[in-house]
């Protein structure tokens, strides 16, 4: 299964209303509103406009970024080196179980 069906798989598991399509879709659950982006191997993580728009201006104060789990924590360094206004956390996915995934949140400062 592709990496942004596997995204919008986890959000809907949640709970999350998804709306969009393609690499960038928005989750919405009671009062939370969720841009996320889904970053695969393919995608360009290095360049701060990737990471701290995604690539299209928007005002969401919640953001997430999906990508395989061996990625993971190097988006987290990304982030943190970035310093977004917004609020973001990170999922990286099993490439091998995509059921599984894990939830990398900002490093404490």
């Amino acid at each position: 299964m592709p990496l942004s069906e596997e995204a919008r798989s986890i959000f809907n598991r949640l709970g999350y209303d998804v709306s969009g399509d393609g690499r960038e879709f928005v989750a919405e659950r009671k009062w939370r509103t969720v841009q996320v982006t889904v970053l695969g191997t393919d995608s360009n993580v290095r360049g701060r406009r990737a990471i701290t728009d995604g690539g299209e201006a928007r005002e969401y104060p919640f953001r997430c970024f999906v990508t395989w789990k061996e990625g993971a924590g190097d988006l987290r360094g990304q982030l943190t080196d970035a310093d977004p206004s917004y609020e973001w956390a990170v999922i990286g996915v099993d490439s091998d179980q995509h059921d599984q995934y894990d939830v990398v949140l900002p490093e404490a400062r």
